[in-house]
């Protein structure tokens, strides 16, 4: 029935502070910027190695997040990266602190999450 995920929107409570975390941060390439007037709003639509995966948006007078992390909704974003222990390190770099990595006991695999500006939890997953 589903192919995939097509993008991801978050809502930003400071617009050019999230624009700066994802492009220049995280490294993500935009696609397009809108201002829709009507909306009083920006909608910024943002690539990952060339694949369509974030829509950013500006809306004045968004409610905050209910409580962290367990409130219900989207829980967390994840990405999946080669090495953990680099893309940590490239993280740090950027002033951005991530929580110590885990192993999940399911898979074997590592993993560690960080926070946006809005602190919405992302996770980064080695392959």
């Amino acid at each position: 029935m589903f192919n995939g995920v097509h993008h991801i929107a978050i809502i930003c409570s400071n617009y050019a502070v999230s624009k700066d975390f994802y492009i220049n941060k995280l490294r993500f390439t935009e696609i397009r910027e809108v201002y829709r007037e009507e909306r009083k709003s920006y909608k910024l639509d943002l690539a990952l190695n060339g694949t369509y995966m974030l829509e950013l948006f500006s809306f004045p007078d968004a409610p905050e997040r209910a409580s962290y992390p367990e409130a219900q909704g989207l829980r967390h974003i994840a990405f999946t990266v080669d090495n953990i222990d680099r893309t940590v390190e490239k993280l740090y770099e950027k002033g951005i602190e991530a929580e110590v990595i885990r192993i999940d006991p399911i898979t074997g695999k590592r993993f560690t999450f960080f926070q946006d500006p809005d602190q919405l939890p992302i996770e980064i997953y080695e392959k």
